[in-house]
């Protein structure tokens, strides 16, 4: 017996080691949650439900999209943060998540600690768009007529420190435009109330504006990125449009709590990176102006540092804090 309590500690550390490889091996074994931070029918609404249909299809179980909008995307993310840390809750992160997050001062969990980034999945430029009752067809016109205004020109977002507020405030800074943020709980509402004129103009990204664009309900002057975006060949770039220093793009990730093993993260990244490089998901992305990139859990985390540090410089420029 004596012999037996001594081997007591040992086998107790062989289960440790076992009996979580054969959880990890099993999984996924039943319905996973995909949490979007903001509300349905956003640019982050659609790539989650892209994804939901093909991770669903890859495991053999269903993956429930659940929006969870407000506080520029942070409720989502600290549900997510909390959640049983076991890889069946994901996060459809942003840079709002994962880069902006210092227009936060009181968060009430830190994201960099407290989510773990599986991959970047998408990156887009925006588009600068305007109500079609603002008479102006360019970035030096738009500068212009803002400067005549007493109040200036409203600009609407998905929240504040999301991508579309912060590309706004990125031109702000760039150009001294008079723009006065309005912040909404996703980028539908102001979408909403930029097609009904309460609002001047928006700094959105494709997915949700395309329609708008091509049935000329709104008008779009410029697009932030390098170059043009195939899915609106007809739009110059900011450099094309007047403002040559103007140049930014958004992102999304998958993320999950911080405290869900690495074998499961790895697991994720894989099978997402598979699922990016199909032809199939890549050609949707570019349809709505994305651009997929599915990359590796340390090239997420460089990227996502880089990113950082940039948008860190204009939260300080422009003295962003949410309230």
């Amino acid at each position: 017996m004596p012999r037996f309590s001594r081997c007591l500690p040992l086998i107790a550390a062989l289960l440790g080691t076992v009996v979580p490889a054969i959880a990890h091996a099993a999984y996924p074994d039943h319905a996973l949650r995909l949490i979007v931070p903001f509300s349905a029918g956003g640019s982050s609404d659609l790539q989650a439900r892209m994804l939901a249909d093909k991770l669903g299809k890859l495991y053999g179980q269903p993956v429930v999209v659940e929006n969870r909008p407000g506080a520029g995307g942070h409720i989502g993310g600290k549900a997510v943060a909390d959640a049983a840390p076991d890889g069946y809750t994901l996060l459809l992160g942003s840079i709002g998540l994962h880069a902006t997050y210092g227009t936060y001062p009181k968060l009430n969990y830190d994201p960099s600690k407290d989510l773990k980034v599986v991959t970047v999945l998408a990156e887009m430029p925006h588009v600068v768009l305007v109500n079609p009752s603002i008479q102006v067809t360019n970035l030096k016109q738009l500068v212009d007529a803002a400067a005549k205004r007493p109040d200036g020109m409203t600009f609407g977002s998905a929240g504040v420190g999301s991508s579309v507020h912060m590309i706004g405030e990125l031109f702000k800074v760039t150009t001294g435009a008079h723009l006065t943020h309005v912040p909404y709980k996703g980028s539908s509402a102001a979408i909403a109330d930029l097609l009904g004129g309460q609002i001047d103009m928006m700094f959105e990204n494709p997915p949700t504006t395309l329609g708008y664009i091509r049935s000329g309900k709104l008008r779009a002057l410029a697009v932030t990125g390098k170059t043009r975006l195939p899915a609106l060949p007809q739009v110059p770039t900011a450099a094309e449009a007047g403002v040559p220093n103007f140049v930014a793009t958004s992102w999304t990730t998958v993320a999950v709590s911080a405290k869900v093993p690495d074998a499961i993260a790895d697991k994720l990244n894989a099978d997402i990176r598979s699922i990016v490089a199909s032809q199939e998901f890549r050609s949707a992305l570019a349809e709505q102006g994305m651009t997929p990139v599915g990359n590796t859990r340390d090239a997420a985390t460089t990227f996502i540092a880089g990113e950082k540090a940039r948008w860190d410089q204009v939260i300080a420029k422009a003295r962003l804090t949410a309230q």
